[in-house]
């Protein structure tokens, strides 16, 4: 793909991106929520449904040659990617719990993956007009200004922010995990969505983030975003995963000086 291309694809996505999150703010502004739980525990609402719809169709409609990723849709990663090489990857709202309970971190993610390696990516936060964007090679940017990681290198300094997910099957591998980070880091922050921690990394208001386990639209372009801005990115993983980029098991980005320490704990916490 030519830069001219991957920034023709990368307007598009931010213009859907931004068009999505007119679409959420007002329906929580403007409408009652209706409020469901996909498999009786993960919240959902009509305007995750909507703005999928939206995201998918606008994308669909100018690169119908592309395949879909998106949460409230098609959601199946190796359907997906038997598709083709090309494979947009849309989350509609990371943070719906967030965006139900009127908080402000909430955000459209969009992604473009070529052969499981990320190409591009943009979240946008509706509520607070921001709108982080990432081409590969070419640096990060927040509302078109170039954006740098921290340069924390002192691991008790570290603002550390991380996740928890729905089910709490293993919840006492979580607990360990970040009990290792907060006795040996500033403070351990949860802000409800793994698109946004991953861009305050970007931009150095957080000096690290780590999660067990996120879905590939949760993470796609927010990891991208974080790498161009100079972070480190990767995973506190034994194992290999399939998918490449596109794996969020124990996904963990970090200022350069901070990630073999904070990775060494994070291995240490799951003993």
């Amino acid at each position: 793909m030519s830069l001219t291309e991957l920034q023709s694809w990368l307007q598009l996505a931010v213009d859907t991106a931004q068009k999505a999150g007119e679409l959420i703010r007002d329906e929580r502004q403007n409408h009652s929520l209706d409020v469901d739980y996909k498999d009786g525990i993960e919240l959902v609402t009509q305007a995750d449904k909507k703005a999928d719809a939206y995201i998918t169709s606008a994308l669909l409609q100018a690169t119908p040659e592309f395949s879909i990723l998106a949460e409230e849709s098609e959601n199946d990663l190796s359907k997906a990617e038997e598709e083709g090489l090309s494979l947009w990857v849309i989350d509609p709202i990371d943070g719906t719990v967030n965006y139900a309970h009127h908080h402000y971190q909430v955000a459209v993610s969009i992604a473009l993956a070529v052969d499981r390696e990320v190409q591009l990516g943009v979240v946008h936060n509706p509520f607070l007009q921001e709108t982080f964007t990432a081409i590969r090679g070419q640096g990060a940017f927040l509302n078109g200004q170039r954006i740098s990681a921290s340069t924390t290198t002192e691991l008790n300094r570290a603002i550390v922010a991380t996740g928890f997910p729905y089910h709490k099957n293993n919840l006492p591998q979580l607990m360990q995990e970040a009990g290792a980070v907060l006795q040996h880091c500033a403070d351990l922050r949860r802000l409800g969505s793994a698109a946004l921690d991953l861009c305050w990394v970007a931009c150095g208001r957080l000096d690290a983030y780590y999660e067990h386990q996120v879905k590939p639209w949760d993470m796609a372009a927010g990891r991208l975003i974080a790498y161009e801005a100079g972070a480190m990115t990767g995973s506190y993983a034994t194992e290999t995963r399939e998918h490449g980029e596109l794996s969020g098991h124990k996904i963990l980005a970090s200022s350069r000086s901070l990630y073999e320490p904070l990775r060494a704990l994070l291995l240490a916490g799951t003993k």
